[in-house]
């Protein structure tokens, strides 16, 4: 079978789904590489990589989709600005595609892969079990995601991170706050400690407490008798009265801090707005918020996305795609992400889909022209 890698054409991706490092493993699993030309350059990653790794190099786009069986991507497929052609068209049907599609904020775009014939497995739903652990994208790139989010505030802020004592007097350590403890939170929370800040921590799930302390940050706890936290792991849609006790405690934290970082995401809902104007109006002049979840809807009123604006005084980062801003490491570790999953569900060169399997059964979307995951299946209705 043959695995095709194209060039990410999404405006600022400058991610590769599968580095040279990466193709050897493939061939070895009996698969074939090819590669459009030029695909890895934002990376890092040369063509001539990819050649002395075994990779065959594509020049025609259309040539390397209709060869490929399988597709490699970071990005959910969308019209070619240069072919005038949806990237779905020029696939043949029965393609494998296996990207970030983000099916429940974009369901449109998983009904037209089933009207296509392709399957499609999204790597935004591979279930966080053990088992799943080494094929989760999403774990992957929200590290990286929390990292940059700090150096990026860090850049914006008229202050510096540490506490220093000096001659001419001692500079207080900058207060960070990080809205949600998931991966993408512990990593900023870990960054901004080790560069020095004092950092405060809020999630809606009470059991992560220990985790944000065990790095060295305080834990803003809101008391509720609610669950907050699915099965699955991913934090659940909080109630009206939950919300309206977090912002009436955090608003005090908020309005100090120098830097808050945001990175509430709720699966197929829109961002919960966590920072409100008012509060933004409040903040320090000066002071930095980095809205992580800007992609879907923000968890700040008053972000932009794609955008650094400056309101009430105050820097919002809207940036909606933090790991293309590491690509070299982002395009490592995604790649090892799809290459675990893809020696999970292949064998010698061949993929056959085992729907029983939980990893295919968590994050199958469509199959045989249908849309067969029941979360999609009900937004596409």
């Amino acid at each position: 079978m043959i695995i095709a890698i194209p060039k990410e054409i999404l405006m600022g991706e400058n991610r590769v789904a599968t580095v040279p490092d990466v193709v050897p493993k493939l061939i070895k699993a009996g698969f074939e590489v090819h590669i459009e030309k030029s695909a890895g350059l934002n990376a890092g990653f040369t063509d001539e990589k990819y050649k002395s790794a075994g990779a065959q190099i594509v020049d025609n786009l259309q040539e390397l989709y209709s060869s490929a069986d399988i597709v490699f991507k970071a990005q959910r497929p969308i019209e070619h600005p240069e072919l005038k052609k949806h990237e779905l068209d020029l696939m043949k049907e029965g393609t494998l595609l296996v990207t970030f599609l983000y099916p429940l904020n974009y369901p449109d775009v998983a009904k037209k892969c089933a009207e296509k014939g392709i399957n499609v497995i999204s790597m935004d739903m591979i279930p966080r079990t053990t088992l799943a652990q080494k094929m989760d994208a999403l774990s992957s790139q929200a590290n990286l995601a929390g990292y940059k989010s700090v150096i990026m505030c860090a850049n914006e802020l008229g202050k510096i991170f540490p506490l220093m004592m000096t001659a001419a007097g001692t500079i207080s350590p900058a207060k960070v706050v990080i809205m949600g403890a998931g991966v993408a939170g512990l990593q900023a929370l870990g960054t901004a400690k080790r560069l020095g800040a004092v950092v405060e921590v809020s999630d809606i799930r009470p059991a992560v407490k220990e985790e944000v302390q065990s790095l060295g940050g305080r834990f803003i706890e809101v008391e509720t008798d609610e669950s907050m936290q699915d099965a699955g792991g991913y934090a659940k849609e909080a109630s009206e009265e939950f919300l309206k006790k977090q912002k009436e405690l955090i608003f005090k934290h908020i309005t100090e801090a120098d830097i808050v970082i945001t990175t509430a995401l709720v699966p197929g809902r829109k961002a919960p707005v966590l920072v409100t104007e008012e509060m933004v109006k409040n903040m320090r002049p000066g002071s930095v918020v980095l809205d992580m979840a800007v992609e879907f809807g923000g968890n700040c009123e008053v972000s932009e996305k794609g955008k650094t604006v400056k309101k009430y005084g105050v820097t919002i980062i809207g940036e909606p795609n933090l790991p293309s801003l590491v690509p070299n490491h982002s395009s490592e570790m995604y790649s090892k992400n799809l290459l675990s999953l893809i020696t999970h569900i292949g064998k010698e060169g061949k993929v056959e889909l085992n729907l029983e399997d939980e990893i295919v059964k968590g994050s199958l979307i469509t199959y045989k022209k249908e849309v067969v995951n029941p979360r999609v299946k009900e937004l596409i209705k």
